[in-house]
């Protein structure tokens, strides 16, 4: 009886969730097609409908979107994770620090010249996401362990990951004060060298993850457990889920992306800028609540959050090539976060 409780959550419950998130992604998705085709038209030249402008959006968001996929199963148990963004920080420095470091001799490292790339480019990317599922981990562990709020806990880590990163970045490597750029090698090949079907590496590497964790999400057990978790904790306790366990995974998931977005930062732009990832926790939290997943669990869905982490970029680059200040970007993306709650409690009053 609990094996069935807890592999198909209630269908009372299930079919309303499914209906609002396929009701809420339409109306994103409706939202987003209207930006563009608003900045398309009054771009001069309609220089916002160009391959190349599209090409750099779907760039610059992958990165906060591979941040966002591990936030989304974060949020669905109504949970958060502040601290992903420094988390994404911490495991680049290292992955850097350990290139430099296993790269071959100081000099030859320092000029640009990494003979034992082979080894040392693999043991970085491994290093690097190990930190992040640590980071995860951790805050997990906390968070259902010791029962504290997962607000206060990940909020420490991020602090602690900042500093640790600082402290890293400012011991330099391979006898150099800073630690040295990657391999070029390695840029090319994860970062902004390599073009796959027309499209930077990094998008098609979210677009691969997005799918996979869209069916991990809608198709498994996994999924159906984070779903019930975030609606009913002590009901899915009783029905034979393993909550607490369950828990410690999703936030060691969420960790392990902020690890793998670290990487792929760190391959694009060559070394990790250290102040630079402050506010990609928040960027991450503002793709998915957008996106329509409820802050207070139970409703959520990968597309959603896509199309999500679309729109800040969209109203950036639309700002930009109209000389609009950026600042205003801050401004349009709280009110829209902002919409966002405020519908997510209409929707649920409606429910209940």
């Amino acid at each position: 009886m609990s094996k069935t409780a807890t592999a198909n959550p209630p269908a009372k419950s299930a079919a309303p969730r499914n209906i609002f998130a396929r009701s809420t992604n339409l109306y994103i998705f409706f939202v987003l097609i209207a930006l563009i085709a608003f900045f398309s038209l009054i771009s001069p030249n309609h220089a916002f409908f160009d391959r190349g402008n599209f090409v750099n959006i779907a760039w610059d968001t992958a990165e906060i979107l591979l941040l966002a996929i591990g936030e989304t199963f974060v949020i669905i148990t109504a949970g958060i994770d502040l601290s992903v963004g420094t988390v994404l920080m911490l495991s680049g420095v290292v992955a850097s620090w350990v290139i430099a470091q296993m790269g071959g001799p100081p000099a030859l490292v320092a000029s640009g010249h990494f003979p034992n790339a082979g080894t040392a480019i693999p043991l970085g990317i491994a290093v690097a996401i190990v930190i992040g599922g640590i980071a995860g981990l951790i805050n997990g562990t906390l968070v259902t362990r010791l029962r504290m709020p997962a607000f206060i806990v990940t909020l420490g880590v991020f602090s602690i990951a900042n500093g640790l990163g600082d402290l890293v970045s400012s011991s330099g490597a391979a006898g150099q004060s800073a630690i040295p750029p990657v391999p070029e090698s390695f840029a090319n090949t994860l970062g902004n060298g390599n073009l796959v079907f027309g499209l930077p590496t990094l998008v098609v590497i979210a677009a691969f993850i997005a799918l996979v964790t869209h069916v991990v999400l809608t198709r498994t057990l996994f999924g159906r457990r984070t779903f019930a978790v975030g609606s009913n904790p002590e009901g899915s306790r009783l029905a034979g889920v393993p909550v607490t366990s369950h828990l410690i995974w999703v936030y060691t998931f969420a960790g392990f992306m902020a690890g793998l977005a670290g990487i792929l930062d760190l391959a694009r732009f060559h070394a990790t800028d250290i102040q630079g990832h402050s506010l990609d926790n928040l960027d991450a939290i503002a793709a998915v609540v957008i996106g329509g997943t409820s802050l207070f669990g139970g409703t959520g869905s990968i597309l959603g959050t896509v199309i999500g982490a679309f729109i800040p970029t969209v109203l950036r680059y639309g700002f930009t090539i109209q000389g609009i200040s950026s600042f205003w970007q801050d401004v349009v993306v709280g009110a829209i976060i902002i919409v966002a709650v405020l519908f997510d409690q209409i929707r649920r009053r409606r429910v209940t």
